[in-house]
């Protein structure tokens, strides 16, 4: 549960799933809204409870924007407290060690350096490309362009791709000021009007792997969408060892429409296997008709309860109050 003051919340990290996401969530608001914070019973139920590296270098990334003050933040950690400052723009670096997910670094310093008051770059490093979060694809096709209807000037560029164990991707990720969000719709999908498909193997892997999971995937989603006449675009490819570390593999693929919506499917992966997930994913997503896919509903913050509308970021104003902006 969480209690709520003026300028204090505290936050019970074992609610709900009690994993990382409440955690990113909490964090970033806090430097959004002000208000101190002082989390417990961090990631409580997980197999090792508390901070992972990962999680401490995103907390640490969020207080250095927002010139916080911190205690607490160290490996295994299962309370934290941060005192927020006010949020700054400049050049940060979050980096995960080793194969940490650059995404959930992403996901919980973005919605804060879109508040600063000039443009900021955010050198992230760690895994692109990992289980168990959305791969830097995701974020570059999908969450980006969608945030972009809502004015959000944002603009990601993968350096170099990191892969588990190893990690050692980088990403640059420019972010200009905003001062306000516009109010969108998201009520439609459209009718899909492109496939784009990117299979990558790296390391040792064979370059023939990626070309049979592109062609894989698209058939499995052709097959899950008879009578749906699709363009499909496809990259299969071996990445060089400038642009990968490591060995590596996976496919990425997402839909456009004609409302300008974007949905996707992944896999992390080198058997076709893999490849038929993603495809399986993606075409679950097209059939339900939704305008979003079920991951970007995931990085957006429920509001309120029992309503069926969400909220995609809550902006905090010069009043100290929450606007809120609803998409469906």
């Amino acid at each position: 549960m969480a209690e709520v003051e003026d300028n204090f919340c505290e936050i019970d990290g074992s609610i709900l799933e009690g994993g990382g996401q409440i955690l990113r969530i909490s964090v970033a608001l806090s430097a959004l809204t002000g208000r101190s914070l002082h989390i417990s019973k961090i990631r409580a139920g997980r197999q090792k409870p508390g901070l992972s590296n990962q999680h401490m270098q995103g907390i640490e990334l969020v207080g250095r924007i927002c010139r916080g003050q911190l205690t607490g933040c160290s490996i295994r950690s299962e309370e934290i407290r941060l005192t927020p400052g006010v949020i700054t723009a400049g050049e940060y670096t979050g980096d995960s060690i080793t194969a940490g997910s650059i995404s959930l670094l992403a996901q919980v310093a973005l919605p804060c350096a879109l508040f600063a008051g000039g443009p900021t770059t955010l050198r992230l490093l760690g895994g692109t490309n990992v289980d168990f979060s959305p791969p830097i694809d995701y974020i570059q096709k999908v969450l980006l362009p969608t945030l972009k209807l809502f004015g959000v000037d944002a603009d990601l560029t993968v350096v170099r791709r990191g892969y588990n164990p190893k990690g050692g991707g980088e990403i640059l990720l420019k972010i200009q000021p905003l001062e306000h969000l516009k109010p969108v719709s998201l009520m439609e999908r459209g009718d899909v009007i492109g496939l784009h498909i990117y299979s990558y193997v790296a390391g040792t892997l064979s370059e023939s792997i990626s070309q049979d999971s592109a062609r894989v995937a698209e058939d499995a989603v052709k097959k899950a969408l008879p009578g749906v006449q699709l363009k499909v675009s496809k990259t299969a490819r071996k990445e060089s060892a400038a642009d990968a570390v490591g060995n590596g593999s996976g496919i990425f693929m997402w839909a456009e429409t004609d409302k300008s919506r974007v949905l996707a499917g992944s896999a992390v992966g080198s058997k076709l296997t893999d490849a038929v997930k993603a495809a399986a994913m993606l075409g679950e997503h097209l059939k339900t008709g939704a305008a979003v896919d079920e991951h970007l509903q995931d990085q957006v913050y429920d509001h309120p309860p029992k309503s069926s509308a969400f909220c995609l970021w809550l902006v905090y104003n010069r009043l100290n109050s929450l606007r809120l902006f609803y998409c469906s």
